[in-house]
């Protein structure tokens, strides 16, 4: 069949010699002539590569090659489908999302403010006349008004018996046991970094030995120079900035004076003397309300009441057991 011998007799021989009869009317048949040799094995060549490739071909792959319309009819892919995207109509306000936190330190803020206030009008309030604001909480320097001739009868390291029999009455009576120790006068000393620190053994003994709570000392030597860290008392080791007096060395004359002493154990005892040997022992005086207006007086620009209102509250913070810096 290779040759195409259809129109040749040979056929026809071979199957009258099997004994078919052929019914097939013969037609006339066009003789065309026969193609070179060259010609015909590529022809072959290619029918037989076309039948093993579409052997090898799936028919899926066939069937999808002829339902694919022309390039020209294909239409451009559908976009594909968007992921609807879900929006609430009512977004979350700040307060709600960030309520957790933001109410805790709305308060803080709050209490931080209010006493940040609380600390400068108290400080405000004590400033008076020409006198020096050194700290929020105090370094101002007042004169002691020790009575004048009268002031050498105090200097006695001795405890002086009251003209009148005196008991100490109320929480800022200045007679009495001691509120605080020797420990807590250290602590609240190094917080403030004073000169003085390491003497709180001293401020206490002395308290003890003249009838006096040392926290009276203590609050004294915060108000009157922060601890011997501002004002006269860097130079003059005074508890309470005492003003000159006969027997004591004078220093800073053109600023009216002031007692100078050699040690911080020396300032301390001369404050106690005069507290337990003049204020209680001569004026009868026991308790802040009573000894300020004297020992600060108004007529010297001090604002008595303020000075009064901060020792209270500085002392009953201490006896609280807090230290404030």
């Amino acid at each position: 069949m290779a040759r195409g011998n259809y129109g040749k007799g040979k056929d026809k021989d071979a199957l009258q010699t099997l004994g078919i009869q052929s019914k097939i009317p013969p037609r006339a048949t066009r003789q065309l002539d026969e193609p070179p040799k060259d010609e015909l094995k590529s022809d072959t060549y290619a029918i037989s590569k076309r039948r093993t490739t579409s052997k090898i071909a799936s028919p899926a792959l066939t069937s999808f090659r002829t339902a694919q319309p022309p390039l020209s009819e294909r239409r451009p892919p559908a976009p594909a489908r968007r992921r609807r995207r879900v929006i609430d109509e009512q977004p979350r306000s700040f307060l709600a999302a960030y309520r957790p936190w933001l109410v805790p330190s709305t308060i803080a803020v709050v209490i931080a403010v209010v006493f940040v206030g609380v600390l400068l009008s108290s400080a405000l309030s004590m400033r008076g006349g020409n006198s020096q604001q050194i700290s929020i909480f105090g370094g101002q320097s007042y004169p002691v008004q020790v009575g004048g001739s009268q002031a050498g009868t105090w200097q006695s390291n001795n405890p002086a018996q009251p003209k009148v029999p005196i008991t100490a009455s109320g929480p800022y009576s200045v007679l009495g046991r001691p509120t605080i120790s020797a420990d807590f006068i250290n602590k609240v000393l190094v917080a403030y970094n004073s000169p003085a620190a390491g003497k709180g053994q001293a401020l206490y003994d002395l308290g003890v030995k003249y009838g006096i709570d040392p926290a009276f000392a203590l609050a004294f030597f915060m108000h009157e120079s922060t601890f011997g860290t501002a004002g006269e008392a860097q130079t003059t080791k005074s508890l309470g900035n005492l003003r000159c007096y006969p027997g004591a060395t004078c220093v800073d004359q053109d600023r009216g004076g002031y007692a100078s002493y050699p040690t911080w154990e020396s300032g301390f005892e001369a404050w106690y003397q005069l507290i337990r040997n003049y204020y209680i022992a001569q004026l009868g005086k026991t308790t802040i309300d009573q000894i300020i207006p004297t020992y600060a007086p108004p007529g010297d620009n001090n604002n008595d009441s303020a000075y009064i209102n901060s020792l209270k509250q500085t002392i009953s913070t201490w006896r609280a057991g807090v230290v404030m810096v």
